[in-house]
């Protein structure tokens, strides 16, 4: 108890947390961590992860990571749930395709996964390719590789088939409002974190490159140049006083 006191003050946490003594709720849920050692002196812990709700307090679902030095921020989750953030924002008068780009994230510590989000609306009778097309340029974001930075996979919705009768083809679209979810992570191997440890932020280039058609025209493939920051900090490694 003491010590989940002293992280709480700490970091200003104000909703309950729970001392599972012996694990025994860990148990229960059948999230105990088992890339754990049984020897070790963290062993007991759960697999982190949150549980979602719905109206009724019922557990509709639920996001687990694979261990315990690696996670997935909530706001990541969610935006990647489809859920509307309150974010700060870039909005982008792309040719024919209106982008609105943020991060879910303000700070990330070694081991955080976030996301870069890109929401794009087509304009009127305008479709963007989705990846699979052939053919065509399907809309990809790239992320420059930096050291400290992992790259992982981007999340795209599921697209609209799309007939062109004058050709008679079918073709993955997006033709409404869509949202894109590249997920990233700050490297938390020992040698990214001792180069990354008197760094106060990180900016993130990548472009978002696409090819958008009307029911008549298709136009040139482009290429958009995106920018996000975002603050760095350590671990909290901090532990609590002993008790005097």
């Amino acid at each position: 108890m003491a010590v989940l006191a002293d992280f709480t003050s700490r970091r200003g946490i104000t909703f309950p947390l729970l001392s599972d003594a012996g694990s025994e709720v860990t148990k229960r849920y059948g999230i105990l961590n088992t890339t754990v050692s049984p020897t070790g002196t963290t062993y007991g812990i759960p697999f982190p992860g949150p549980f979602f709700l719905d109206a009724n307090g019922v557990v509709a679902s639920r996001h687990f990571e694979a261990a315990y030095q690696e996670r997935d921020t909530i706001t990541s989750v969610l935006a990647k749930r489809g859920a509307k953030l309150a974010r700060p924002a870039k909005t982008i008068a792309a040719p024919h395709l209106m982008l609105t780009t943020y991060l879910t994230d303000d700070v990330a510590a070694p081991g955080t996964h976030f996301s870069a989000v890109i929401e794009g609306a087509p304009g009127p009778r305008v479709h963007v390719y989705a990846p699979g097309v052939a053919g065509y340029k399907p809309i990809a974001i790239g992320v420059q590789p930096q050291p400290g930075l992992v790259v992982r996979d981007a999340q795209y919705p599921k697209a609209e088939d799309y007939f062109f009768k004058p050709l008679d083809e079918h073709v993955p679209v997006y033709q409404r409002p869509f949202r894109i979810a590249q997920d990233l992570e700050i490297d938390p191997s020992p040698q990214a974190v001792e180069a990354l440890k008197d760094r106060r932020e990180m900016t993130i280039e990548a472009t978002v490159a696409y090819q958008a058609c009307d029911d008549k025209i298709c136009f040139t493939p482009q290429s958009v140049p995106l920018t996000w920051t975002i603050a760095l900090r350590p671990l909290d490694r901090e532990r609590a006083s002993p008790r005097p």
